[in-house]
């Protein structure tokens, strides 16, 4: 892979382990150069940033934030550092095992309405994760935080909203969204879409990023194969009372203010415009 085209930005919070795990895949696989990976410490309350000074590789920029602003606020600070054609967007708690993003990178240079890529996360056990998503409706929000979703109409429902589908044929496909657990855009697009909004503190901003992407005339699309671990169970998961779930409906109502989040029907890409 031309390892001269991809700026991989990681934000840590806490999770300085994970980080240069992360690294270490990155330059094992020959994803990046190290003096191309970009580490945020972004306000951590421990030793994060010492232990990343000591440890990440020679040349791998680390910056540190001032205070911790969201993670979509330690992106958009990872990405003002980058100046290759691709900004690579990942968590601390993903790795590499193969050299998949190649293909990612050919993709994008056959196809220049494609402004963002997500990639096939996989649970360290390999079982796909199912990154790529359809708008939301209220009651698709509603089966997704209640035990709603696992009964007949909503269960399928949620396997149209999850889009499970797609992925059969092994093809890349078109995504409304994909999770900003790992995913690759163009730097001039993230650039000219004013990259992540910091109004999320946590959650939702991937789904506002993609919303921007469609809306500036360029497509979301999701890639089969081209896998990363993600070796962490995603907490917004839980129950509306629990601090993630109250912190994923307030992210909710940020994007609610900005684009359509119809009552019953998924709003699909045209439909989100208010």
């Amino acid at each position: 892979m031309n390892i001269t085209r991809v700026n991989p930005v990681i934000v840590n919070f806490r999770t300085p382990d994970l980080t240069c795990k992360c690294v270490a895949s990155i330059l094992e696989h020959g994803v990046a150069a190290a003096k191309d990976i970009i580490v945020v410490e972004n306000g951590s309350p421990d030793d994060s940033f010492e232990q990343l000074s000591a440890r990440l590789p020679p040349g791998v920029q680390l910056i540190r934030a001032t205070r911790n602003g969201g993670f979509g606020a330690g992106v958009n600070l990872g990405a003002a550092a980058c100046s290759l054609d691709f900004v690579l967007v990942l968590n601390p708690d993903t790795y590499f095992e193969d050299d998949s993003l190649e293909r990612v990178v050919r993709y994008f240079d056959a196809r220049p309405d494609v402004g963002l890529v997500g990639l096939d996360l996989v649970y360290p056990g390999g079982e796909r994760q199912h990154s790529a998503r359809r708008f939301y409706s209220l009651l698709d929000v509603a089966a997704r935080r209640t035990p709603l979703g696992k009964y007949w109409p909503f269960k399928s429902r949620m396997k149209r909203h999850l889009m499970l589908d797609a992925w059969a044929p092994g093809l890349p496909f078109e995504a409304e969204w994909v999770m900003g657990t790992g995913f690759l855009v163009r730097r001039a697009l993230y650039e000219r879409v004013t990259g992540m909004d910091e109004a999320y503190f946590l959650y939702m901003e991937d789904v506002d990023l993609c919303a921007r992407v469609w809306q500036a005339g360029e497509r979301v699309v999701c890639f089969p194969g081209a896998r990363l671990v993600h070796d962490h169970q995603r907490s917004s998961a839980a129950g509306p009372f629990s601090w993630a779930g109250r912190m994923h409906l307030n992210s909710l109502m940020r994007f609610r203010s900005k684009f359509r989040v119809p009552l019953l029907r998924q709003p699909g890409i045209e439909g989100l415009w208010k």
